[in-house]
């Protein structure tokens, strides 16, 4: 096996200690190889990262593996593994991030997620479009209490300070801080080391959901040709309908052909049905469904329709990506 690239990692050990690890990539007959070495291993393997014939998969597997060992404390002697930017130069916002998530007042946070989720509930909204639970964190450990220091909370913009200011200033407020605004104090407070863990844990994180989106595409892929329901793929990804179809949707635009998926799904569609539908595409344009649903079933609900709302975009959605696909054709 050809070694393609090396590097040799360091983080201090104990005393005045260092240990050493060693990061290669290796290519045999288009078989790609990531493997980590740490020093004094006793003859030990390497631990295999990745281990496959796609390019792309393993400089995922690469990346992620460097943030993971660079969060613990590793250093490249080789720099600029995952960017051209110094990691632990990081910008205000995040700093103001990782603060709030490692100092964030547990009592006042659930209180803060329980006046969430109640909202979405009463909206018929995602909680995440409410508030994410990093908004949340900040907000528990600077604990504003008028709304020139709520604004200043990364992400808490202009609409969601005319919706929610004054319900989120009454939780903060029976709240106590030992803390100040404006934040700019967080710049000299927040620990270094601790930033750039965080920092790399984001990357991380970052590269781990792009492995997983790789793995799960691969995996739709395979089942559709193979014949498997949207049902079949719902279980086996342990994904929610809506967000397989927005990925294969995705995956379409990139070129690949879903058709038979789509036939599959659409079989026992009445004919007159599928074509009120891609008239009602045509006349409303196919960025919006919601004027398409409106269109073709009035305002339907369940009782009305016998179906689900949801099982109705699910129609809309499907005959969208044959419309779209024939735009394209026409097009080319």
């Amino acid at each position: 096996m050809q070694i393609v690239f090396l590097n040799t990692f360091e983080k201090p050990g104990e005393g005045q200690r260092v240990e050493s690890a060693q990061l290669s990539i290796c290519e045999r007959q288009g078989v790609w190889a990531v493997l980590w070495m740490e020093g004094d291993r006793n003859g030990e393997a390497p631990q295999t990262w990745f281990e496959g014939t796609s390019w792309e998969e393993m400089i995922m597997a690469f990346r992620h593996g460097i943030a993971k060992v660079m969060g613990e404390g590793y250093a490249p002697i080789i720099d600029g593994m995952l960017d051209d930017r110094r990691t632990g130069a990081g910008s205000f916002q995040s700093m103001l991030q990782c603060y709030g998530e490692l100092h964030a007042d547990q009592e006042l946070f659930q209180a803060l997620r329980e006046w969430r989720r109640a909202k979405a509930t009463a909206e018929k909204r995602s909680a995440y479009l409410i508030a994410t639970n990093r908004m949340l964190w900040m907000i528990s450990a600077f604990v504003p209490q008028t709304a020139e220091e709520l604004i200043q909370i990364p992400g808490w913009g202009t609409a969601k300070h005319a919706a929610y200011a004054e319900e989120v200033l009454a939780i903060t407020g029976q709240a106590s801080r030992m803390t100040e605004f404006p934040l700019q104090w967080v710049t000299e407070r927040l620990d270094t080391a601790a930033y750039t863990q965080w920092l790399f844990k984001q990357k991380e994180t970052k590269f781990k959901i792009q492995m997983d989106k790789q793995q799960a595409k691969k995996h739709i892929l395979k089942a559709v040709q193979q014949g498997v329901s949207l049902s079949q793929l719902e279980t086996e990804l342990a994904l929610p309908r809506r967000e397989l179809l927005e990925r294969i949707e995705q995956m379409e635009q990139e070129g690949y052909d879903f058709e038979s998926f789509v036939a599959g799904e659409l079989a026992e569609v009445p004919d007159e049905e599928q074509q009120l539908i891609w008239d009602a595409l045509a006349a409303v344009g196919d960025k919006y469904l919601k004027p398409v649903l409106h269109q073709v079933y009035g305002v339907p609900d369940d009782t009305q329709t016998g179906k689900s709302v949801d099982h109705l975009y699910e129609r809309l959605r499907l005959i969208r990506l044959r419309f779209r696909r024939s735009k394209t054709s026409k097009a080319v």
